[in-house]
């Protein structure tokens, strides 16, 4: 009879030695040796956890002295001898001769000053008795802006901003007078008084009467 059912039968008051199932074998990921070798291929010093597994320095490398400084080039056999500059022409050496210009300097020099334009001397002023001297252009003392045609002048671009505000000042009084004479009361004329008097004074007869 199958004991694992739980019907009512007499056979299942009958202890039965309970017996604990084999455990299913561990999961193992068949990636495991890939992602480790990778994993130790990736890994360098000073980005793990405790001291990094580095090569220890021997004791006979310590620092010595002058180990830093700059080494010197080898020193050479200074040679007094030995030229520096290009020697001086011999006695024997003559400059090339004949070579004249027949360009008269002088006149030259004579013309251009003549015919050329004299230097204007620059406008300064001085403000102490010591001599300080300014540029004269940017003291401000110059009257160039006043001599300008449209020195005065109102700007074309403020004209026409002084008429859009003008304009929308008469439409704004436009408006609010508009407003206001429809709010207003009418004036009755004599004839519309009268007729309004006289009927006021019949329904107050009529109230009396009644």
């Amino acid at each position: 009879m199958d004991t694992t059912c739980f019907s009512e039968s007499i056979y299942n008051l009958i202890p039965i030695d309970w017996k604990e199932p084999p455990q299913p074998p561990r999961y193992i990921s068949i990636f495991k040796t890939s992602v480790k070798d990778n994993m130790q291929k990736c890994k360098t010093a000073m980005k793990t956890m405790g001291p990094p597994k580095v090569e220890v320095p021997s004791p006979k490398d310590f620092l010595k002295k002058h180990s830093k400084e700059k080494t010197l080039p080898p020193k050479k056999r200074f040679d007094r001898n030995e030229p520096k500059k290009p020697p001086v022409p011999l006695r024997t050496d003559h400059p090339v001769m004949g070579l004249q210009s027949e360009k008269n300097f002088i006149n030259t020099n004579a013309a251009d000053v003549i015919m050329g334009v004299a230097k204007k001397p620059k406008p300064i002023y001085v403000d102490k008795r010591t001599g300080d001297k300014h540029d004269l252009e940017t003291s401000g003392l110059v009257p160039k802006y006043i001599n300008k045609k449209d020195y005065g002048v109102t700007p074309e671009y403020i004209c026409k901003r002084n008429e859009e505000v003008k304009k929308a000042q008469e439409e704004y009084d436009n408006y609010i007078q508009e407003n206001l004479r429809k709010a207003a009361m009418k004036r009755l004329s004599d004839e519309e008084r009268e007729a309004v008097l006289q009927l006021d004074s019949t329904m107050y007869r009529k109230y009396k009467l009644l």
